[in-house]
């Protein structure tokens, strides 16, 4: 591809306005000019008409579980780590997510969330800037705190560079995101295909692991994250005493507060709050806990991430758009707002000049959002071209 590209007849959406029509003009890699109205170009560039579709940052997806289903699709059927993460980038360009935040799991066990696979996967994510790809693929390490037998192994990780976000989890049942053990064992049986008495001795595990953690072990693993300048999250606080636990050790984004108190709370202290796309689009939570659009709307929250689905990012975002938000509040729940959250803003998340080119062309067909073409640091990686019947 050449290095020159100008993109023209858009409605191009900044962070606080649309400019309809305007244009972007792209040059090694980088936007080196945004405009209003129309331009053409000159040699050597390469001019692509976005016969007024709408042009938005690409999305930045801070916590995504999908790289899970990708490798072990069903309990017990693993596919090849290389060739999962292949299909899942292209799947996400698809989806205008540009940078993803791959949510690795320790926890101890749970299929493909055990130490050893976890680990191997964290470690090929993040050698994939090194190689051939799409998007841009982060590391999202997410550590069970009961899981003492990968304390070590998150310490190595992260000394490794391979943690560009670092989270806390609790999913001890009986509290957080599963309030009650009952609550806790629907979730092991459809998601593990577990046996009754498999799922009793997963509980008591749980139960006597938590019973066991060291406050000292978590304060030191903070503080190793923050010294490589690893962002901190929490996960699925369910009080305002948890997000103040979380704050202590250095967190700055709380990820899906189980009630919208615990939600505000950690916004009075100066945190990120995300939640999920998905439970946007369906109206609540699968878990019956905080609905996100209540968050929002309250101003307790201020990111979107895919969770488990990715195309509900982009959905989700022009959901919102066509009830009650403006489309550039929407976007930046998906773009600018996480890439502050991760240290990332300088280079990603709006459409501004100095910034990389990750940028997505993006249709209202039948009142649904579809991606007409992904651009990586200036580079045309996806493009589609739907049959429309007159």
């Amino acid at each position: 591809m050449p290095s020159r590209l100008l993109i023209t007849n858009v409605r191009v959406v900044l962070p606080h306005r649309l400019l309809e029509p305007g244009y972007v003009y792209v040059e090694d890699g980088c936007i080196a000019e945004v405009g209003e109205g129309t331009t053409t170009g000159g040699s050597g560039l390469t001019e692509f008409d976005g016969a007024g579709a709408y042009l938005l940052p690409g999305l930045v997806d801070i916590h995504s579980d999908a790289v899970e289903k990708e490798i072990q699709p069903r309990p017990n059927v693993t596919f090849p780590i290389g060739p999962a993460c292949g299909e899942l980038e292209r799947k996400l360009a698809a989806n205008g997510i540009t940078t993803i935040f791959h949510s690795i799991s320790f926890s101890a066990g749970e299929g493909v969330r055990s130490n050893d696979l976890a680990a191997t996967i964290a470690r090929h994510i993040s050698g994939q800037a090194r190689q051939c790809h799409l998007i841009r693929n982060l590391v999202h390490l997410r550590y069970e705190i009961s899981n003492t037998a990968a304390l070590e192994l998150m310490e190595e990780l992260i000394a490794e560079g391979v943690a560009s976000l670092f989270s806390f989890m609790d999913h001890t049942p009986g509290q957080g995101q599963y309030g009650s053990i009952e609550q806790y064992k629907k979730y092991v049986r459809k998601t593990y295909w577990l046996k009754e008495e498999e799922c009793d001795a997963l509980v008591a595990q749980k139960i006597r692991e938590r019973q066991e953690v060291d406050p000292a072990r978590l304060r030191f693993l903070a503080a190793t994250a923050q010294a490589r300048g690893v962002p901190l999250a929490s996960h699925d606080d369910d009080t305002p005493d948890k997000v103040e636990e979380m704050y202590r050790l250095g967190a700055s984004i709380a990820e899906f507060p189980v009630n919208l108190a615990t939600a505000r709370h950690a916004r009075l202290l100066g945190m990120h709050v995300c939640v999920g796309a998905p439970n946007i689009l369906r109206g609540g939570s699968h878990e019956n806990n905080l609905k996100a659009r209540e968050a929002l709307d309250s101003g307790a929250a201020d990111i979107l991430c895919s969770d488990y689905y990715p195309p509900a990012l982009l959905q989700a975002v022009f959901y919102l758009a066509a009830d009650g938000y403006s489309l550039p509040a929407a976007v930046r729940l998906a773009t600018l707002n996480p890439a502050q959250a991760t240290g990332l803003v300088a280079e990603l998340g709006s459409v501004e000049e100095g910034k990389k080119a990750d940028l997505i062309l993006v249709r209202l067909i039948g009142g649904q959002p579809v991606i007409m073409g992904t651009v990586t640091g200036g580079k045309l990686v996806a493009r589609f071209a739907y049959h429309l019947n007159p």
